[in-house]
């Protein structure tokens, strides 16, 4: 997509956001026609956001387990940028009116120990792994802006960055189980809403920054040291519609917690 109309895309994206509009697909002149354009507004959409909020210090990736496939009716995982003023620490305070639908996705995070080379070479889990030196528990904040997801459009839903609008992370561990039997908890208010394996994100959390890896090379860009990435939720999206608790434990690893209340934020 030619830059002129990705970035007039990114302009009607964030507008859209700033009047609090329901998501709905890009329509012309702003659709993009190819997931590559849709990538391209991506990048637009972000480098506008970052004024307000901050550098990139990391990626999410989505659609990474069967329950979150089905749920939006895609069949590949998808990738969006985590900018460096959306990053929370575990029992962070989360306005739900900030967002035109918040949800939360519980995921297993990882810390990029040392840059990934740009190649034209897939990454695998076993090349990516050298490249890892942290792993924690982690609620993605995700705002689909009520979208109706019996017309989802995965074109729009990348251009709009993958719906990422924040993570909260508990402390990495430098030393981890075997994740892809792992087992990940999430409650509400101490009640379980749902649970998943590490074996859930496209069969272990590494083939998912695999892929990203991967993607990324494909744009002329790497992983770098110290970034986050968010490799996928085990279960499906949770919307809360009240004050309450969630938490999410992973087993010989760490577990993480946010608050959700409804007050918006001053500014």
């Amino acid at each position: 997509m030619e830059d002129i109309a990705a970035r007039g895309a990114a302009d009607a994206l964030l507008a859209e956001h700033k009047a609090n509009l329901r998501f709905k697909p890009l329509g012309p002149p702003h659709a993009p026609a190819t997931i590559t354009d849709a990538y391209d507004i991506q990048e637009k959409y972000v480098a506008l956001l970052r004024g307000r909020h901050g550098g990139a210090v990391g990626y999410k990736v989505g659609l990474t387990s069967a329950p979150m496939q089905a749920f939006c009716g895609i069949d590949h995982p998808i990738a969006g940028v985590v900018l460096e003023g959306r990053v929370f620490k575990s029992g962070a305070t989360i306005r739900h009116s900030n967002f035109g639908r918040l949800g939360l996705e519980f995921e297993i995070a990882v810390r990029i120990k040392s840059d990934v080379p740009v190649t034209d070479m897939p990454r695998t889990a076993g090349t990516i792994a050298p490249h890892i030196d942290g792993i924690c528990a982690a609620i993605e904040l995700v705002d689909d802006r009520a979208a109706d997801y019996a017309t989802l459009d995965v074109r729009s839903l990348v251009a709009d960055n993958s719906w990422n609008a924040g993570i909260v992370l508990s402390e990495f561990a430098p030393t981890w189980p075997d994740l892809g039997s792992v087992l990940g908890r999430a409650t509400k208010d101490h009640v379980a809403i749902g649970e998943g394996h590490g074996r859930d994100i496209l069969g272990h959390p590494f083939n998912s920054v695999a892929w990203l890896a991967t993607q990324l090379a494909w744009r002329g860009v790497g992983l770098k040291a110290g970034q986050v990435v968010m490799t996928g939720s085990v279960m499906k999206t949770v919307f809360p519609d009240a004050d309450a608790n969630y938490r999410f434990d992973l087993e010989q690893i760490g577990f993480v917690e946010v608050q959700v209340r409804k007050e918006r934020n001053a500014g």
